[in-house]
């Protein structure tokens, strides 16, 4: 009372913030873990949500959370680490259980790991290969040979030679997009159908084709049209051995419900770069910097919190209800 009559503020040793409610994101349910899991994508799930506590653990090592494996663009994620990127891609694919659909890489892989995924995926539907120089054409043989459901295939600053293409093409009947992109790889100044006969020849049910930077002349152009009667769009850009006279020009505008010219800006192209200079070649993908099938490791003070060792019964907290990333992003 005399606090209030002489104008003083009166003394309280609550604390303001013990009012506040605090979300515990280690108590949500079980479905809504996964959808955020399923938004977070697999890799960010095994270099970080899988170790914030046993229940998250258990849940990340659900197949269905790895029916879709993108590791292109991952450069932004390590922060100066280092990690052993075809290991990471490997447990990924084990974690699918064969449920694999979607896998896409880029600047890194080799001919162990197509193997691998040719063993482990049969029920792959997509393919895409960024940057992959170590990959041969017989490791690709491998997985379209076992992977015959497959309909969708990428190959970007890669190049395989037109018998790849035919076996591709007769051991999966259903393909239905094939993208192809040789800018800046490709010597200049130089003609060849060879590629595009193959497609022509063996790929009859596509209806999306890219030949961006194709060597491709009007006799390759000419067997598209004739040998791929599904096609619905066209991508020429950089095709500059092409000669689109006004009778071919226009039979292509007829045909195709999406149609790119080879003078056609590619400035939407995803990799664009003539030369990928975003990592030299294998530059990232050497190192580990821990095992990431295993229930322990060291404390990482960037995420602020500790790892979980099953069978070593370690105890797990968290400092400050801090997480490795905010989970209010994956809602909606």
């Amino acid at each position: 009372m005399d606090c209030i009559l002489n104008n003083q503020t009166p003394i309280t040793t609550e604390d303001p913030s013990s009012s506040e409610e605090v979300r515990n994101w280690l108590e949500l349910p079980h479905n809504v873990i996964s959808h955020i899991f399923l938004k977070l994508g697999a890799i960010d799930i095994l270099l970080s949500a899988q170790s914030v506590c046993p229940t998250w653990r258990k849940v990340s090592k659900e197949p269905s959370l790895f029916r879709s494996i993108d590791m292109r663009n991952r450069s932004d994620l390590f922060d100066g680490k280092m990690y052993d990127l075809e290991k990471l891609a490997r447990v990924a694919v084990d974690r699918s259980c064969g449920q694999l659909i979607e896998f896409s890489m880029d600047c890194f892989g080799n001919n162990e790991l197509l193997a691998h995924l040719a063993d482990k995926s049969c029920e792959l539907r997509c393919l895409r290969l960024v940057s992959s120089y170590e990959v041969r054409g017989d490791a690709l043989i491998d997985v379209a040979k076992k992977a015959v459901m497959l309909e969708e295939l990428e190959i970007c600053h890669c190049s395989f030679l037109e018998d790849t293409l035919i076996v591709v093409g007769n051991s999966c009947p259903q393909l239905k997009s094939l993208r192809l992109n040789h800018r800046g790889y490709m010597p200049t100044h130089v003609e060849s159908d060879n590629e595009v006969l193959a497609i022509a020849g063996y790929m009859p049910e596509l209806r999306h084709l890219q030949l961006l930077g194709s060597k491709l002349t009007n006799v390759g152009l000419k067997a598209i049209l004739d040998g791929c009667l599904h096609l619905e769009s066209l991508d020429l850009r950089q095709c500059f051995n092409v000669n689109l006279e006004w009778d071919l020009l226009r039979t292509c505008r007829n045909r195709f419900i999406k149609l790119r010219l080879p003078n056609d800006s590619t400035d939407d192209n995803e990799f664009d770069d003539a030369t990928d200079d975003r990592f030299s070649e294998r530059s990232w993908s050497r190192y580990l910097t821990f095992d990431l099938d295993t229930d322990s490791s060291d404390y990482n003070p960037n995420f602020d919190f500790y790892h979980y060792d099953s069978d070593l019964d370690y105890p797990y907290f968290i400092c400050g209800n801090k997480l490795p990333f905010d989970p209010e992003d994956y809602f909606g």
